[in-house]
């Protein structure tokens, strides 16, 4: 299942339930899980380690060196889970010493061409990145966040898990769990995402209550510290909102609103 055109280094390790098209290069240090397709044209470095049936499509760079003025050829790591797809001419590299060494891709996700995710972050399951979406070092996007299409993501900035972000939208701050930030002119949360919670199956209650934290955070006169008092003390907030306010508590930039 490799064509002959393509170059595999001795030391890497590929099943050979694998495909390995055309004019593809794998170099050492890579471990690729059982039923892989390296379309064409891929190329993809180590230290680097793919889980299951990963599809991966023409003129992607996976697991290179990352764009860090202080990386000196470390051997940092990439990881990547299962079922993923990872479109025309995205970038993905590794971590760096400076950060935790690892950059991680979780399972299910899809990220669509001319995405990139640099050094030392952490996506989660079920993400899409749509095209040219980027994410600078550090970054972390939690389960089944959407990040639009032409949106940037600053360095150390989280995503909450559901989170939506729109196209084009500058983040350089938090964006919370369950939100939707779209830019106008800078980037505002407007409510919650309830669509796409709908979409994915969440239940009238757990929208309900979800609306309800919003409205409180971004649409009363209380400033955050004051929300969050007011959330908590409420005799049920439901453990969607829970997370929520967690996700809050810990931020160390800031969230959007």
């Amino acid at each position: 299942m490799i064509h002959p055109s393509a170059i595999v280094d001795a030391s890497a390790k590929v099943p050979s339930s694998c495909h390995i098209g055309p004019f593809c290069t794998v170099g050492p240090d890579v471990e690729m899980g059982e039923e892989c397709d390296l379309i064409s044209h891929v190329v993809l470095q180590g230290p680097t380690r793919l889980g299951r049936k990963n599809r991966i499509f023409p003129f992607a760079a996976v697991g290179m060196q990352p764009q860090d003025l202080k990386y000196a050829g470390e051997p940092t790591r990439l990881e990547i889970g299962d079922g993923n797809d990872i479109r025309e001419y995205v970038t993905i590299h590794r971590g760096t010493v400076t950060g935790t060494g690892l950059t991680r891709l979780g399972s299910g996700c899809l990220i669509m061409a001319y995405a990139h995710i640099a050094h030392d972050c952490v996506v989660g399951n079920d993400v899409i990145m749509a095209n040219a979406a980027t994410l600078a070092g550090h970054a972390m996007v939690e389960d089944h966040a959407v990040v639009g299409a032409f949106s940037a993501v600053h360095q150390f900035t989280r995503v909450g898990q559901y989170a939506y972000i729109g196209g084009g939208t500058i983040i350089t701050q938090d964006v919370l769990p369950f939100s939707k930030t779209v830019a106008r002119r800078d980037a505002k949360a407007y409510g919650s995402n309830a669509v796409g919670l709908e979409r994915r199956g969440f239940s009238r209650e757990r929208i309900r209550q979800i609306h309800h934290a919003f409205k409180v955070l971004l649409n009363s006169k209380l400033n955050t510290a004051q929300a969050l008092e007011k959330l908590l003390a409420e005799p049920d907030p439901g453990e969607d909102v829970r997370v929520l306010i967690e996700f809050i508590q810990k931020s160390e930039r800031g969230v959007i609103k």
